[in-house]
């Protein structure tokens, strides 16, 4: 009908999505500082297995909440292996246990046991392992997590870019994005390919090659 002329989202940007993109991530002294933080809490049994889940596995807040005690096998060749499902991808991974990550399950279940002995609350759920004394699924732990956070100075620290930080860290400790993207369970390497920028390896050689080159004495003119 012609009413409107001109297009009134036109002068509207398009967001950048690599602008946007978080990539916040916690360095090893971080983590222990964030670890350390969790022992003033009412949730020191818990919270510092959800935050070695997310640090040292790359588990998302949904694969953390939906694991369950059947998922973890603490014995497998002496070291122990997890399993992973993300519902938002419908992909499944299988990682050996990080050692730091198994003395912390370990230190949970012990504790969940003991209270519900102590308690005597029986436990009528399917196994979940973050779980409420009688065995139901907790529907998250933002309260803890935010108390956390802030008492290390991290106030706007959000629980996902703890797999940030599990990826950054597997490329600053010599992985390669390959690697990187089949341990986090990206579909595609394009969404692994942020953390490219860390990945000193693959340069260093020919930075060395391009170093003995300036370095090198000139070559003679001819006469």
């Amino acid at each position: 009908m012609n009413a409107v002329k001109n297009d009134p989202t036109s002068v509207i940007p398009y967001l950048s999505e690599k602008e946007h993109r978080r990539n916040q991530f916690l360095t090893p002294a971080q983590l222990d500082q964030l670890l350390k933080a969790c022992q003033l809490l009412r949730s020191k049994h818990s919270l510092p297995a959800i935050i070695c889940l997310g640090a040292e596995h790359g588990a998302s807040k949904q694969e953390v909440l939906d694991l369950r005690w059947q998922d973890i096998d603490f014995g497998f060749e002496g070291i122990g292996r997890i399993h992973f499902f993300r519902t938002k991808t419908s992909r499944e991974r299988t990682e050996y246990l990080m050692p730091r990550t198994r003395e912390a399950l370990l230190k949970w279940r012990e504790h969940l046991q003991w209270m519900r002995h102590r308690k005597r609350v029986q436990d009528k759920g399917p196994g979940f392992v973050f779980s409420k004394l009688d065995g139901r699924r907790l529907d998250g732990f933002s309260g803890s997590w935010r108390k956390a956070r802030r008492l290390v100075g991290f106030p706007k620290f959000h629980f996902h870019d703890l797999r940030h930080t599990f990826c950054s860290n597997l490329i600053l400790s010599g992985s390669d994005l390959k690697d990187v993207k089949e341990m986090i369970g990206h579909a595609d390497i394009s969404m692994t390919d942020r953390y490219s920028h860390l990945s000193f390896d693959h340069k260093s050689f020919w930075q060395e090659q391009l170093a003995k080159h300036y370095c090198s004495p000139a070559p003679r003119q001819p006469t």
